[in-house]
């Protein structure tokens, strides 16, 4: 994988916009990587699949995808190092069980995550946050675009596979294949502790480790744990557009 991942701004994106209903929210993935990567979406139980949940994204291209006018929440997260022959498609991060549309089928770890909960409580809320708690994979952040309230740019522009400690490493191939993912604690070790699983399942008793504090050094904004609670909050209502943006 490319050691540099920021880009100069003045790039012009390749624009790709789903039809949507006036004054609906937009869902904007772009891909500010110097590579392909291919986005995908899993909505929570009960939810509708959007954009039939992957799709490819070329460097310098995004693609706009209009989120219901109802109640919906789910994650996003890139996959890098795909490959397809025939009617076999695999990633070497963030696998959605070896097909292009995931189609609501959840991610391999380790990848990073971006969480989006919208239309939600009596302002028209949208809630969004990155999420370390399954590894990293790709430099990711959040950009709400004219929202009411305290709408702030949230995520992390590290490239974390350069320093990401040798036990962390996910490489493929296996070994002595590049580094492609960091793993978290969790995915590396499999305990209840790193895993918050049991009885370490409570705010009380999930707490961060050496490994999730290797994430929260270097975006303290994002979750590293899965009770964990950033400190920056924020009452985002009514925005136009979120933006979903790998390699910012």
């Amino acid at each position: 994988m490319a050691s540099s991942l920021f880009l100069c701004t003045f790039f012009i994106l390749a624009v790709t916009i789903l039809p949507s209903p006036t004054g609906a929210l937009i869902l904007t993935l772009v891909n500010n990587c110097n590579y392909t990567v291919w986005p995908a979406i899993q909505p929570n139980a009960g939810h509708p699949v959007l954009a039939g949940g992957g799709f490819t994204l070329h460097t310098l291209t995004h693609l706009s995808i209009p989120v219901p006018d109802v109640h919906w929440s789910g994650r996003v997260w890139a996959r890098t190092g795909c490959t397809h022959s025939g009617t076999a498609f695999s990633c070497a991060s963030g696998d959605c069980g070896g097909r292009l549309q995931c189609n609501g089928a959840g991610g391999a770890p380790p990848a990073s995550l971006a969480q989006v909960e919208a239309h939600h409580g009596n302002g028209d809320s949208v809630s969004y946050g990155v999420s370390f708690v399954d590894g990293f994979n790709v430099p990711m952040t959040l950009t709400p675009h004219e929202g009411k309230g305290v709408c702030p740019v949230v995520g992390c522009r590290a490239d974390l596979l350069a320093t990401c400690p040798p036990v962390l490493q996910h490489r493929v191939p296996a070994v002595h294949g590049p580094v492609v993912a960091c793993k978290s604690g969790c995915e590396a070790f499999h305990t209840d502790e790193l895993c918050c699983r049991n009885h370490f399942n409570s705010p009380h008793t999930c707490r961060e480790s050496v490994y999730s504090t290797f994430f929260k050094h270097a975006c303290p904004n994002t979750f590293t744990y899965a009770h964990d609670n950033p400190s920056l909050m924020h009452q985002c209502s009514s925005p136009h557009e979120l933006k979903v943006i790998f390699c910012h």
